[in-house]
């Protein structure tokens, strides 16, 4: 086997070019999964499927020889980890940032009433916000005092309270026993 060493563990590309690169990649990326992708990215959070999806891409390029270096690969992916510890690093010292960083949870029900504009925003249609309440093990939206679409794509609910001595969520006839 012939491998050129020295062109292995050198730079092929300057390292601030690959700086820059995974500075503007990061900034992108956060920016479009923040604003735009919101309900899409599922239970992971925002940083940690955004850092799995860029480190995963540079980590192959520099194994797949798309870089000529493995250092180009190594500057690439520490750069997208310092951005990534940097912004959780900022959300957790300053409030404004935090704001800005991680997106706050949309009212999508408010007692027992569809927030059609919250809906057609975040483009749920009547079957998929069905279909979210039925994880709930909610059949009929009278039954959600409020309902919240969370920054990371999942559905939190908050029933209302049975009134005393009615069925309530526990399924029996009254107030709870005690006891045995």
């Amino acid at each position: 086997m012939d491998v050129d060493w020295e062109a292995l563990f050198t730079f092929s590309v300057p390292p601030l070019e690959l700086v820059v690169r995974g500075t503007l990649t990061y900034i992108f990326l956060f920016c479009l999964f923040r604003f735009v992708v919101r309900r899409d990215a599922g239970a992971l959070g925002l940083s940690d499927l955004l850092v799995l999806v860029i480190i995963a891409d540079a980590a192959q390029n520099a194994m797949a020889g798309d870089y000529i270096s493995i250092v180009d690969g190594f500057t690439l992916i520490g750069t997208i980890i310092g951005w990534n510890y940097t912004l959780n690093w900022l959300s957790f010292r300053y409030p404004w940032f935090r704001r800005f960083a991680l997106a706050p949870p949309i009212c999508i029900i408010k007692d027992g009433i569809k927030q059609d504009a919250a809906l057609r925003r975040e483009l749920i249609s009547d079957e998929e916000l069905r279909a979210m309440l039925h994880e709930h093990e909610v059949d009929d939206i009278a039954q959600v005092k409020r309902a919240w679409l969370e920054p990371d794509g999942q559905l939190t609910v908050l029933r209302r309270r049975s009134p005393r001595g009615t069925a309530d969520d526990r399924g029996t006839g009254g107030p709870p026993r005690r006891g045995l």
